[in-house]
């Protein structure tokens, strides 16, 4: 029998401490060693217990969640953190930077701070508490390369990057979308950051998120990379180096001449989904002005339309399992035959700037 891991949860709520613990103890692989009440509870918590995966408020008396992450991430870097945040935009904020320092993912609270009917979303802590353990070969890998090439990214935070004035224009030479969920944000602060301004393609990003946190991530995303990147609103006329964020709660469309359209048909599961985004641009603009990327996430969505991109004679991406966070979303194109090209995420912004550039 395989060792339980060991999880430690850190909320300052005694009932939403009491509610975790009820969720993590549901599975049989898991074991909780620990609570604590407060940041600095947590610090000492570590020291004590060892765990190897931690659940974090982030606001809480005494120290934070992010302050104490900091803490606990400067003396062991390698445990995972998982993020428990409200689904406000003061909470989305505080999160992506969190991811940015280093949290492994998140996960929000239905109805606020203390959220009496956490236990919606069992079911995703337990898997994302999973996840996390296995997740620990995976983030060495990555950090490997940040510290060889991550220059980029932290070279943005202290130069401000000068984007060129909006030019509307007829001509759309190709379409990029980007299919992400679990373990997405800290890789699309990998991957899009090395795309340049000069991009002759539009990108779309799909991001499995709550729709209170889209606009923010959208601003995010904009003030790390080169590309101007906003969340997409209806009436957006797709153009050549721009991103566009797939806001959550609505399924996004490509319909023609590159205009933008938002759903609230649910059509599957997930509002935004990678298979609608990526199906409406493939039937607008056919295959040759369509490449499909399709990076970590649970699941499948987004494996379908690889497939009918990649059969119709557009180019496909996938990320590899060396540096997927969940190897579920591109393993499911994989193995359909739906990636032409599989490679770690730090070398997918250089597959699609070649894939751009291919007539």
């Amino acid at each position: 029998m395989t060792d339980k891991i060991k999880v430690l949860i850190v909320d300052d709520s005694a009932l939403m401490r009491k509610a975790l613990k009820e969720i993590v103890m549901t599975d049989p692989s898991l074991e909780v060693i620990g609570t604590a009440r407060n940041g600095q509870d947590a610090i000492d918590k570590v020291y004590e217990l060892k765990p190897d995966v931690i659940t974090m408020d982030i606001n809480m008396p005494v120290m934070d969640g992010l302050t104490s992450m900091q803490h606990i991430l400067n003396e062991d870097p390698d445990i995972p953190v998982l993020m428990v945040s409200s689904l406000t935009e003061e909470g989305a904020l505080i999160t992506f930077e969190a991811l940015e320092l280093g949290a492994f993912d998140y996960v929000t609270k239905p109805s606020g701070t203390v959220s009496s009917n956490i236990h919606i979303v069992g079911r995703e802590i337990i898997q994302k508490i999973k996840v996390a353990h296995k997740s620990k070969s995976k983030k060495s890998i990555k950090d490997k390369f940040r510290r060889r090439d991550g220059t980029i990214a932290i070279a943005k935070k202290t130069a401000p990057i000068i984007k060129t004035p909006i030019i509307t224009s007829p001509d759309l030479s190709k379409i990029v979308l980007i299919g992400i969920s679990t373990g997405g944000p800290r890789t699309l602060m990998e991957v899009l950051p090395m795309l340049p301004q000069d991009l002759q393609a539009a990108v779309i990003i799909i991001q499995h998120m709550p729709p209170s946190f889209t606009s923010s991530f959208a601003k995010r995303l904009d003030s790390a990379c080169q590309l101007p990147i906003k969340e997409a609103e209806p009436g957006d006329i797709l153009q050549n180096g721009r991103g566009y964020l797939a806001p959550g709660g609505y399924q996004l469309l490509v319909r023609k001449e590159g205009i933008l359209r938002l759903s609230n048909n649910p059509q599957t599961i997930f509002m935004p989904s990678v298979n609608v985004t990526m199906e409406s641009a493939l039937d607008t603009f056919g295959a040759k002005k369509v490449i499909g990327v399709l990076m970590t996430g649970m699941g499948d969505d987004g494996a379908d339309a690889m497939v009918k991109i990649r059969k119709a004679g557009g180019v496909t991406i996938a990320e590899d399992e060396s540096t997927a966070v969940v190897f579920g979303m591109p393993r499911e194109a994989i193995e359909r035959d739906g990636a032409e090209i599989v490679v770690p995420s730090y070398k997918i912004a250089d597959e699609i700037i070649k894939a751009v550039k291919k007539f």
